[in-house]
């Protein structure tokens, strides 16, 4: 396919991020993590209802998380595209340790301590799970060799998950990590796009588009705000 121009000179190369579709822990709260939740049948519906707008950006390449919620995705862009899903763990959600299955209120209830300094503590290890600065590392690793491959006026699609995907942008932009609070959650696929500008660098052109049914940011696998006020309820 030959390269779009426009009378502005070359297009500009883009990043879709997408995240996956509903599952039954997204209806419940729970943190999902890296335990392989498969969609429910509203996720399915929005990953087909979404296809047809991932597939009008032509993108080169389509990459996805391995875990079957994201990858269940992404084979509904594939089936248009013809494009082959190309699996990358790094795309994974957060794990989440101990906090995988749980809700805020279950978490709070079970690891009171944990729960604490999971929401006071900067780059804090809940047991058994990544840290924050983990997740920047590798998101910000997957991102950038997603656009060192992608050809001037292409784009590239990645199929991920909420928290590690609202992590991604900012570590790829070089943004720092306790600015990730400007970010909202993403919508059960919901995707952002990632667009670079010839001299300001790689730039958010829009962010948790969607026109979908059943659309609603889960909040369990999102990473709480940091330095949160004794007097708020952080699990709201």
């Amino acid at each position: 396919m030959s390269q779009r121009t426009s009378s502005r000179g070359p297009a500009r190369r883009r990043l879709v991020l997408w995240r996956h579709g509903r599952t039954a822990w997204n209806v419940e709260d729970r943190a999902q993590g890296q335990a392989d939740i498969p969609l429910d049948p509203v996720g399915r519906l929005q990953a087909r209802t979404a296809a047809p707008a991932l597939a009008s950006f032509e993108p080169a390449f389509v990459w996805s998380s391995d875990l079957q919620r994201a990858w269940h995705t992404a084979q509904e862009l594939a089936a248009l595209t013809g494009l082959e899903v190309r699996p990358d763990p790094r795309l994974r959600e957060y794990d989440v340790g101990i906090r995988q299955g749980t809700t805020f209120p279950e978490f709070r209830e079970s690891h009171p301590d944990v729960f604490a300094r999971f929401f006071s503590q900067e780059d804090y290890r809940v047991p058994g799970a990544e840290l924050p600065s983990e997740v920047d590392e590798r998101m910000a690793a997957v991102l950038g060799d997603a656009a060192a491959a992608l050809d001037e006026g292409r784009t590239g699609v990645l199929v991920g998950h909420g928290a590690a995907l609202r992590s991604g942008v900012p570590a790829f932009l070089g943004v720092p990590p306790r600015l990730r609070d400007m970010f909202a959650g993403m919508a059960n696929c919901a995707w952002t796009v990632l667009q670079e500008h010839p001299h300001r660098g790689w730039q958010i052109a829009d962010y948790n588009a969607r026109t979908l049914p059943g659309d609603s940011p889960a909040s369990a696998d999102e990473m709480p705000a940091r330095h949160v006020s004794k007097n708020a309820d952080p699990a709201r």
